[in-house]
């Protein structure tokens, strides 16, 4: 059970409140140069580059998603698209929040500040929040932050944003490797897992598991 209180939920986005979709886009892209034996393995490749891609400073998220495709069809032996990063840039703007996460999520909102930290550029949070059914306090970004999650940068311009302290936060994440582990590591001692099944568990990194955001309002007392 949590019994702390905080002062402000702050919550990754995409996954975890935006519906990841990214697979579908990905097919399309590949078509049946990819057999369906060979898919787990390439979409593994293609996810392993873009975190990867992100441990560098800044650059645009459609660049990002371009030169992840590219290194994975490198790998592959694939001749990659030039137009990749835009059509998964448009994908992405294009995807709707999970179905369990705008009622509760508007719940909490009436009890808590709510803050987005996300990987991506500030114009697609700018889509994307408005689809999820509750107003946020704060919307930051990795364009703003000129740092993407995990480095740590990204999630101590959270914190110097709102003259605050790691203890002062609630995150919620469903990637252990973007959130919750650098989190761990710079001392937020708060952390929730909303289990979505991006990432393997990693509990040595002590945070509370959830299945949905109605079972964390049920953890924070809110009805």
């Amino acid at each position: 059970m949590i019994n702390y209180r905080p002062k402000y939920v702050s919550f990754d986005c995409y996954g975890t409140l935006i519906n990841y979709q990214i697979d579908a886009t990905t097919k399309k892209i590949v078509g049946d140069r990819i057999s369906d034996a060979d898919w787990p393995a390439f979409r593994h490749t293609f996810s392993k580059y873009r975190y990867d891609q992100v441990m560098d400073a800044y650059h645009p998220y459609r660049e990002v998603l371009q030169e992840s495709f590219d290194r994975a069809c490198r790998k592959w032996k694939l001749e990659s698209d030039p137009n990749a990063g835009d059509l998964f840039g448009d994908a992405v703007m294009s995807w709707e929040a999970h179905d369990d996460v705008p009622t509760p999520l508007a719940k909490m909102a009436e009890k808590y500040p709510l803050v987005i930290l996300s990987n991506a550029d500030t114009a697609f949070l700018d889509a994307s929040v408005p689809k999820l059914g509750a107003p946020f306090h704060a919307v930051f970004t990795a364009e703003q932050a000129g740092y993407y999650k995990p480095r740590y940068q990204a999630f101590e311009y959270m914190v110097d944003q709102l003259d605050a302290k790691p203890e002062d936060f609630l995150h919620v994440s469903s990637h252990t490797r973007y959130d919750i582990m650098p989190m761990r590591d710079l001392g937020f001692p708060n952390l929730v897992m909303l289990r979505r099944g991006y990432d393997p568990a990693a509990h040595s990194y002590e945070y509370v598991d959830v299945d949905s955001l109605d079972e964390l309002n049920q953890m924070l007392g809110i009805d």
